[in-house]
Parts: C-alpha cells; structure tokens; sequence
C-alpha cells in the first residue's frame, strides 16, 4: 500500500467519499425505480407465456452473476469505492466537483480504465435506446434482469464502501495514473 493509500480521511474527505458514490447509488437507485414498473408489467397483466417465465427467470439468474456479481461485486463496485477513497485523500476541485464521474473511472484514470469506462458507458446508453423501442412482455423480461443486476451491484457499492470506510477495502488493479507502478525500460 503506497503513502497516498495509507493516509486517513479527514472529516471532509468522508465527505467526499461519499458525494462520489452517492452520486453513482443515486443514478443506479433511479434507474432501478424507473424500470422495475416495467419489469413487473408483464407479470402483472398476465402476459407471459410458459416459454415467457424460462426466459424471464432465466434471464435474471444471468443478470445476477453477469452485472451484479462479475460486473458490479468483482469489478466496478471495488474500482469506485477505491477511487472515491483515494479522491477523498487527495481532492482537487475539478474531481471533487465531478466526483461521481470521476468515481466512475471516466477522468484522470489509466488508458485501459478510461476505455473500459467509456465503451461501457456508451454501450449501456445504445442499450438504453434499442431496448426502448422493444414492446411487452420483451422489454419487461430484459428489465427484470436490469433491475435484478443493479439492485445487486447497489448492494455490492454499499458492501465495498462499508470496508473501504473501515479500512479493509477490498483489493482492486489501481487506477489512477501516478499509482501505477513505473513500466522498467528495456
């Protein structure tokens, strides 16, 4: 662990520990309000055939380890906390203005982490859009594993804050360009 991971938060540090993953659990939380109407939809108005019910439930069995166990637990959630930490330890105004963002690894991060975030990013907002323009009881099956996903990777940020708060966070490839180790020159 360097100097820089080591150093404790101060009281307006915790602060801003929390503005930048509160600012992520608020986006996620209304993403989660505003699709689990649509995910019950289906079962509500009895929509969903035999062959409906393999799909849906299947689907939210996959969402749960692909987005909120391997997505969310093993990598964004752990990324984020030890980012907001490190942010809460070392503040500049733009990044504490831009906390959730910069939590989110989309600024003043290594090459591999800002591509990653950004194609992710992008991804999910093409998603978005296709999956709008599905119809009943489809978009209702894809948003049920949505929710299933984020409800858990909800879960996870909570989880990694608690430890990070702690001190026990949990171990993530760093991200932020002067905490990487130093390439050796051939």
């Amino acid at each position: 662990m360097s100097e820089t991971q080591k150093k404790a938060l101060t009281f307006t540090g915790v602060l801003i520990v929390f503005w930048g993953v509160l600012g992520n659990i608020y986006l996620i939380g209304n993403a989660i309000w505003r699709l689990t109407p649509l995910a019950i939809e289906p079962i509500e108005k009895n929509m969903l055939s035999t062959w409906h019910w393999i799909v849906y439930i299947t689907w939210c069995i996959m969402n749960a380890y692909m987005e909120g166990y391997k997505g969310f637990q093993k990598s964004f959630s752990p990324q984020l906390v030890e980012r907001a930490l490190y942010l809460g330890r070392n503040p500049t105004l733009g990044r504490v203005i831009f906390a959730p963002l910069f939590c989110m690894g989309l600024f003043h991060a290594t090459k591999r982490r800002l591509i990653v975030s950004w194609c992710v990013l992008l991804g999910v907002i093409s998603l978005i859009i296709l999956i709008r323009m599905l119809s009943q009881p489809w978009r209702g099956i894809i948003d049920a594993g949505v929710v299933i996903g984020l409800g858990l990777g909800l879960l996870s940020i909570l989880y990694c804050l608690f430890r990070g708060l702690t001190g026990n966070p949990i171990p993530v490839r760093n991200s932020i360009p002067e905490l990487e180790p130093a390439k050796e020159a051939e």
